[in-house]
């Protein structure tokens, strides 16, 4: 590499830090959150639920008439240290004069008493699979219940307020630039609900034209129509295609991959263990067949939503129907999720020439699961099993609702098996060692885009995307892998975020806007 050095030659010492290759999310919903973000509140990595409360009412004395107050996602209450959630006494303490909406993964949302007035829920709102709490006089508590689909929970979020598309684009700068502090330098889209395709996806589209995104983005496109589903696709077809890059600067900067990870509503299951398992409708193969059918025909890679096992062989079989008829022929496809997927349907992703996309959702949701079904004895997902068989697995986060977006606490997760409130819920032969887990959230994620000849490993041929961290990986307590951050992370050979000494080195930022955003007082994963 020195025999490159040239006068002009720029040299950064990382004074024996470890470096590694660039986190890369298999699942997130970053342009969504990218929309969003600087509405926020995050409570995510907050250790104690008496400083939640504070920031909410901080906030809400931050925050103009009219606008809402909003958390949206990313935390539970194992990770306060009183191990629980809040009251809607105490949410309605903290904030008397504000709207508040706060969503709790995709099981509960809680309203304060002036959010559930803005809204004008009352005794008559109703949501199917949905429950607006009442209380003994007939009136909304300000508790929503998913049960288990989280309709109810999107469509009150929907209702709240949105940014401007000035506001838009820099939430959009800041998101990604915090996604960079954390040392992700790619992510995978995987689409959202909501999340509407060309329309929410202009924002990110605008900025990769202009060159200023700074992870590498591969995005799939989300049906969001009930019955309506092939329609989109249909039409789709004819507006993009995969690998339609458009970022102006980077190779695969942001580009179009597939179909997911909603093809059909009737086949999306919901991790909510706070309620039972859903069936799936008995008319699920028969509107999934006919989308899948087309992607396959056009060569678009897809993705699908599926938690249960009993989700995912039905999946399979519409699959195996269309690859019957219509050959897959080295196509990808993703199983997103996949807690408690059999061994048997393992080996037919494996025979399909599948991959499956973890995340640390039981890292958020373990002590709900085992409320519910017991003491796990088998790991979920089962990660060492998929690597048995030889399947392609990518590990990432769900984030930015059901679980946080920080990836420090996934791979944590995947080295200890513990869930955020220190429960150990894997067996000592499933947890995965330092190096596993970080091949798996590079290489591992660069296979669902199609791109693991191209980036996750430092060596000749690869994207220049890589992250200096503060202490060495490898060699640290455990423990406090889920606090670590970059120091200096570079996409493209290029520094997009630096701390301390470095951050001299990183492009300036826009300040965040509006000037009350939550980002401006708090930034966004909490340490405290």
């Amino acid at each position: 590499m020195l025999k490159l050095k040239r006068k002009t030659t720029q040299v950064i010492d990382a004074h024996g830090r470890t470096v590694i290759p660039g986190l890369n999310d298999s699942h997130l919903h970053v342009i969504r959150e990218g929309l969003n973000y600087n509405m926020e509140l995050r409570w995510d990595g907050v250790t104690s639920l008496k400083r939640a409360l504070a920031m909410l009412k901080e906030q809400a004395a931050r925050t103009p008439d009219g606008q809402w107050v909003k958390v949206v996602g990313g935390w539970n209450e194992w990770q306060f240290e009183e191990k629980r959630l809040p009251t809607l006494e105490e949410i309605n303490a903290a904030v008397p004069d504000k709207p508040v909406f706060i969503l709790y993964l995709y099981g509960l949302g809680f309203l304060n008493k002036k959010g559930i007035a803005t809204l004008g829920y009352d005794r008559n709102t109703q949501y199917k699979d949905g429950e607006v709490e009442l209380d003994a006089n007939g009136q909304p508590t300000g508790k929503l219940i998913a049960k288990p689909n989280a309709l109810i929970l999107y469509s009150t979020l929907a209702q709240t307020n949105k940014l401007g598309h000035d506001d838009q684009v820099n939430s959009t700068l800041q998101f990604y630039r915090e996604l960079n502090r954390l040392g992700v330098t790619s992510a995978i889209d995987a689409g959202g609900g909501f999340q509407n395709y060309p329309d929410d996806y202009g924002v990110s589209l605008e900025l990769a034209r202009q060159g200023k995104l700074t992870v590498r983005t591969a995005y799939y496109l989300f049906a969001q129509q009930a019955g309506k589903e092939l329609d989109d696709f249909q039409r789709w077809l004819g507006m993009t295609h995969p690998k339609q890059n458009d970022h102006m600067l980077y190779p695969n900067g942001f580009s179009a991959e597939g179909g997911g990870e909603n093809l059909v509503a009737s086949a999306a299951d919901f991790e909510n263990f706070l309620e039972p398992r859903p069936d799936l409708p008995a008319s699920m193969e028969s509107d999934l067949e006919p989308v899948v059918s087309l992607l396959v025909k056009n060569r678009w890679p897809f993705r699908l939503h599926a938690t249960y096992g009993e989700s995912i062989a039905r999946d399979l079989d519409v699959i195996e129907k269309v690859n019957a008829q219509t050959p897959l022929n080295g196509l990808r496809f993703i199983i997103d999720h996949g807690e408690t997927i059999s061994d048997a349907e393992l080996a037919r992703i494996k025979k399909l020439g599948g991959g499956i996309a973890v995340q640390d959702r039981m890292h958020f949701q373990g002590e709900s699961y085992w409320k519910r079904y017991g003491e796990q004895t088998r790991q979920m997902p089962p990660i060492r099993k998929m690597l048995a068989q030889g399947i392609p697995v990518g590990l990432g986060t769900d984030g930015t609702r059901v679980s946080s977006y920080n990836p420090w606490p996934s791979v944590y997760w995947a080295v200890t098996g513990k869930t955020a409130g220190g429960m150990p819920i894997w067996q000592d032969g499933d947890r995965l060692s330092r190096y596993e887990a970080l091949k798996l959230i590079t290489t591992g994620s660069a296979w669902m885009s199609g791109e693991e000849k191209v980036k996750g490993t430092l060596q000749r041929g690869q994207y220049a995307d890589f992250v200096v961290l503060p202490q060495d990986y490898f060699g640290m307590d455990a423990e406090g892998i889920k606090r670590l951050e970059s120091v200096l992370t570079v996409v493209n050979g290029k520094v997009v975020y630096g701390a301390g000494e470095y951050a001299p080195l990183a492009p300036a930022l826009p300040a965040v806007s509006p000037a009350w955003s939550p980002v401006a007082a708090y930034g966004g994963y909490q340490k405290q």
